[in-house]
């Protein structure tokens, strides 16, 4: 199969590993993972920007992409086109009147199908009318493209997926311990302490502030929690940690490094995803599960959204109810002061990440889903 990948989320060259946005990290994995799949013959057209620049330069790539594809389009046999979000699918529209054979397909990741933004709204049906196939990275995503008038035959879920390289398997605990205290040696962390960590973006949809205020005071005072990250939510973190006098248990890490993250991923005991609802806004996904697990730290999350697709109960963590502080409080303490309960959770975790995220396996699902669309298409 031809395929043509139109990304314009690609981080700029020598920052694969360096501080860069989810929706990069996924966009240029999985690129890397479909030109290894012998089933497919694959051209990248991508945009490579820092996020800073990224609505600067899009428009321009979009025509360039416009150029592009309809010169492929001309050729026997045409490529299949996937677009990496819907922002590059809003070639569409414009692509299907021109071509109407061509095969366009997107990959959809949760707020960019439910921006709040009325003309962008607008502009959505428009596109999935356009569109052969969405591929949503959940099925609450897919949920959220069927709202918006996407035909449900059209749908196929197929999940993110992680490089299972990049996180190393976690030595330990003292060495874990031990590397975590040379990553961050500012946030002094008691000895027997069960640490508790979370990765993101501080906005509110991430329900951080909420699990400070509501959740961490139900916990046993040895149990700590460090945040990765930065975001306008921020100070209301620090307010509710301040509220409860837990200043000394929340630490705020900012950026980190990659080689931190990994240090906190292997060295805390466990991954905390505390999401809320927000309206406009949701979590389409949430990769940074899948590093957690990675690592070996069983999650403890909200059955919300993406969330649901991403932990597999007992596996590799469990599910609570979004903003049941009493539910999130006792699916925490049952690893407190059970140190052969965490590790055995640990391992399956890692094992559960490794079996069914790698990127081989996901690119796997991506060419047998573009595959099926190509040929009926064609029948």
């Amino acid at each position: 199969m031809r395929l043509l990948f139109v990304s314009h989320s690609f981080p700029p060259a020598g920052r694969l590993l360096a501080n860069i946005g989810g929706m990069q990290r996924v966009a240029t994995e999985l690129d890397a993972a479909l030109h290894r799949h012998p089933g497919a013959e694959l051209e990248t057209l991508a945009l490579r920007t820092s996020w800073t620049w990224t609505h600067v330069r899009t428009p321009f790539f979009l025509a360039r992409a416009y150029r592009h594809i309809r010169r492929h389009a001309r050729q026997e046999p045409a490529p299949v086109v996937l677009f990496s979000s819907m922002v590059t699918a809003a070639l569409a529209p414009l692509l299907r009147r021109r071509h109407p054979a061509l095969v366009l397909a997107a990959i959809v990741h949760g707020r960019d199908v439910t921006l709040p933004a009325a003309p962008y709204q607008r502009l959505v049906p428009r596109i999935f009318a356009a569109l052969d196939a969405v591929l949503p990275v959940s099925r609450a995503t897919g949920a959220q493209c069927a709202a918006r008038g996407m035909d449900e035959e059209k749908i196929h879920v197929v999940p993110n997926g992680i490089d299972l390289a990049r996180i190393p398997p976690p030595p330990d605990r003292t060495a874990a311990r031990r590397a975590l205290g040379a990553a961050f040696p500012e946030a002094v962390l008691p000895e027997g302490a069960l640490l508790l960590c979370s990765v993101g973006r501080q906005v509110e949809r991430k329900g951080f502030a909420w699990f400070v205020d509501a959740v961490l005071p139900r916990l046993p005072t040895d149990v700590h929690y460090w945040l990765a990250g930065d975001g306008p939510e921020r100070g209301a973190i620090e307010a509710a940690a301040a509220r409860h006098g837990l200043a000394e248990r929340v630490r705020l890490l900012g950026r980190v490094s990659e080689e931190a993250l990994a240090a906190l991923y292997r060295g805390a005991d466990l991954f905390v995803m505390p999401n809320i609802p927000v309206r406009g806004d949701m979590e389409g996904f949430g990769v940074v599960m899948l590093e957690a697990g990675l690592g070996g730290l069983p999650v403890v999350a909200a059955r919300l959204e993406g969330i649901r697709d991403v932990i597999t109960e007992g596996a590799n963590g469990h599910l609570v109810e979004s903003g049941d502080a009493e539910a999130f409080a006792a699916a925490i303490t049952r690893y407190h002061g059970a140190p052969q309960r965490l590790a055995s959770a640990a391992a399956r975790a890692r094992n559960h990440v490794v079996q069914t995220f790698g990127w081989d396996a996901v690119a796997q699902q991506y060419v047998s889903v573009l595959n099926t669309i190509a040929g009926a298409s064609h029948t």
